[in-house]
């Protein structure tokens, strides 16, 4: 048997009963989500580790974790750590170097901990090895997480895994969530118009903008004030973009010029900016064929935008959305056109206060420490 580093013999003496710190190898550290996981504003009993920065793994990254270097044995063999939590980026690995990580870990008596966001990968047009990934961490986790009763469902079905439910937290920080609710309040019933926002970001695999945008073009333009409007990234419909989607760009192109859709050809919005698009919409269209769960969705939950959603997935289960029929076999058109006359109908869905998602946070922030301790007890 592999001797433990020195760090986590000691800490394996002491035992997690205690209120020590506890030192967890996020991955990765420095998303949205792990960041809103944490403890606001105050000291943890959790300290979640930078993200080494994958060209010099000696230092750490704020930004740029991708691939991520805690899926690296020789990291995972070496670094200081009490506990590895894997949350995204290990699709970076097959599904025999994720093993090979995994038992490094296990090997150097590491609890590991496995938050299922995906169960199918938005990024991947076939499920094989998303499938054979989860395969591996649903062996090695000690603990799994998920967002949703349904997804847990799932996990049980297929691994005949108990997972833990907790909601996902905030996405928009909560001071900006609070000074875009006081705006929207300022500016209440002054608004001529009723915006339907389709964002096609740089048309991830999971989506199909094509099939939901006749449907939406005919119900947007029946409606008083109705404007649809979608944004997408440079590289897929710029005439010189590197992934141009040539059927999509021209029907948008079309569109525009007989003013059915406004139209925003850009790069990646930074945070700042796409909080304030997203603020922006009365409501946010998600063209996905497959998926299940979504942080764009608590995105608009946070600055009040109403969500029309597909049938795929457990999007309704994180918070209340407008369903329409659809998903990898099927596409019910009238039931998108319903949803959107519904938003427009009776207005924005029920959505969490500044002061709800505070609560939440800390919820769900405490019962990972929880986690942590008692998997280390």
């Amino acid at each position: 048997m592999t001797q433990q580093p020195s760090a986590t013999r000691e800490r394996t003496r002491l035992g997690a009963g205690e209120d020590r710190p506890i030192t967890v190898a996020s991955v990765p550290g420095s998303h949205v989500y792990v960041r809103h996981i944490a403890h606001e504003g105050k000291p943890s009993g959790v300290r979640r580790l930078e993200d080494p920065d994958p060209q010099a793994p000696d230092r750490s990254a704020q930004q740029q974790w991708w691939p991520p270097v805690m899926l690296d044995p020789a990291w995972l063999a070496d670094a200081d750590y009490d506990l590895l939590h894997v949350q995204f980026g290990f699709d970076a690995r097959d599904p025999a170097q994720l093993d090979e990580a995994l038992s490094v870990a296990r090997r150097r008596g590491a609890p590991i901990v496995y938050t299922a966001h995906d169960l199918r990968n938005p990024h991947h047009p076939d499920s094989t090895t998303h499938a054979r990934q989860l395969d591996v961490l649903m062996q090695h986790a000690d603990a799994v997480v998920t967002l949703t009763p349904g997804a847990a469902d799932e996990i049980r079905r297929r691994w005949a895994r108990d997972a833990i439910v907790l909601p996902h937290p905030h996405v928009v920080d909560l001071p900006t969530m609070r000074a875009h609710r006081n705006r929207d309040a300022r500016s209440s019933g002054t608004r001529g118009e009723f915006r339907v926002g389709v964002h096609v970001k740089s048309l991830r695999a999971n989506m199909d903008p094509l099939a939901l945008l006749p449907v939406l073009e005919e119900t947007v333009a029946d409606l008083p004030g109705g404007v649809l409007q979608v944004n997408g990234h440079r590289d897929v419909l710029s005439p010189d973009g590197a992934r141009r989607d040539a059927a999509l760009a021209d029907h948008l192109e079309e569109a525009a010029r007989r003013g059915l859709v406004d139209l925003r050809v850009h790069d990646y919005l930074d945070d700042a900016s796409l909080w304030d698009h997203l603020g922006s919409l009365d409501v946010s269209v998600l063209p996905y064929r497959f998926g299940t769960h979504s942080g764009w969705l608590e995105a608009c939950r946070d600055l009040g935008t109403t969500v029309v959603a597909p049938t795929c997935g457990y999007y309704a289960e994180q918070g209340p959305v407008l369903a329409y029929e659809m998903d990898e076999g099927r596409f019910d058109p009238e039931s998108l056109a319903a949803a959107v006359r519904s938003a427009y109908a009776h207005g924005p869905l029920p959505a969490p206060t500044v002061d709800e998602r505070r609560r939440q946070r800390l919820e769900v922030a405490t019962a990972h420490e929880t986690l942590y301790r008692r998997l280390l007890s």
